[in-house]
Parts: C-alpha cells; structure tokens; sequence
C-alpha cells in the first residue's frame, strides 16, 4: 500500500528566500554566487504552494561561509519579540524533503528528528555544533506545521559579519518579487552584520544592481 505523504511548511529566511536558489536543494546543483554543488532530494517533487511569511525573530548575519566567499550568512534569534519583522517565504513541501534540505544545511550529517516533539517544544538542537543544527517550530498554517532550522547560540552570542555581495544579492532578488527596493533597503540597514559593514549607497547600489 502506497504510503500518503505528509507535508510541511519550511520557512527560509536567508539565501532559499531565492526561488532559484532554493530548488537547487530539491532538484540539486550549483547555485548562482555559490561555490558548492548541492545533492538535491530523493524526492524530486516541486513544492506545491509557497507564500510570504514574516518572522518574528531577529535576522542578523554572523560566520564565514565557505559556500558564499567565506563571508557571513543568516541566522536568526532565538527568542520572539513582538515588534520584530523579519522577512521570509516558505515552501510546501514533504516531511522527507525537508528532512533532506536539514540534512544538505548540516553539511550531510545524520540525525533523526521527530518533528511532533518539536511542536510540544517549540525548538530542538539536533546537533550543538553545527551551524543549522537547530529546528524551530513556528506555529501552522492551513492545519500543516511551519518549521525552521538556526543556530544553537543566540544572537548576541556569537560575532556579527559581512555577508557577501553574492550572497545578499542572493536574498535580495529574492525578496524584490514581492517587495519593493525601498522597502528591502530599509530592511537590511538595520540587521546586524550589515548595518555595521555596509555603507547605504553601496547597499542601494546592490539592490539597484539585482
């Protein structure tokens, strides 16, 4: 007997807030601006609906990606605040590709994830070490669980960095389908890690570029 398939909603907020980028996690390949070739799902299956979502936990940058010129990337808070607004889209997708694109995130590990107990704690560190080795729950939408991956530490644990130019032209192209260049300005001028590297007209220039 066929199996029915379970879905979720996988909230990305950095670099997958890209459509393009992002599929290369399902169907597999190189990214544009990034240095390594991703595996790809064994389900292959395109995500059958995505939308916008914002987050109420803080973005900043921090880290040295070997996949995005050994600059920052994103991260986001552990902890909610209320006025926070932080952009993200999600995608959904089978309980199997999500677990697959943890699994690419993490560099390849193993681990095992029952995604029911995170719901009950709304967050699970999976692997203290890794840089996406913790999943947040995020509450649903249309009965299917939204979820999530970040860091262990916290936001203020940890040093802020520049991203890259690829990188953040990355997000930024992704989030200009549906905002406009003001508005992905005034976002990004005050997250961590770019408020403090960025100069405004080389940020303007960027997002004018893309």
């Amino acid at each position: 007997m066929k199996q029915t398939k379970q879905y979720v909603w996988y909230a990305s907020y950095g670099s997958n807030i890209n459509n393009d980028r992002f599929l290369c996690y399902i169907k597999g390949g190189k990214p544009n601006g990034s240095s390594k070739i991703e595996e790809g799902c064994r389900d292959r299956s395109l995500p059958i609906k995505e939308s916008i979502h914002i987050l109420k936990h803080p973005l900043y940058f921090a880290k040295n990606s070997g996949r995005w010129n050994n600059q920052g990337v994103a991260f986001i808070g552990l902890n909610q605040e209320p006025t926070c607004v932080s952009y993200s889209k999600k995608y959904l997708i089978t309980t199997e590709q999500f677990m697959d694109i943890v699994k690419q995130e993490n560099d390849g590990i193993e681990f095992e994830l029952n995604l029911q107990s995170i719901q009950e704690r709304n967050s699970y560190v999976f692997n203290e070490h890794s840089w996406y080795g913790n999943i947040l729950y995020l509450g649903s939408d249309n009965d299917y669980p939204i979820y999530t991956f970040t860091a262990p530490w916290d936001i203020n644990e940890v040093e802020w960095n520049k991203p890259s130019h690829s990188y953040l032209s990355t997000i930024i192209k992704g989030l200009k389908k549906d905002y406009s260049n003001t508005d992905v300005f005034d976002y990004f001028l005050t997250k961590p890690g770019i408020k403090e590297n960025y100069q405004a007209d080389e940020l303007f220039k960027l997002i004018e570029e893309d």
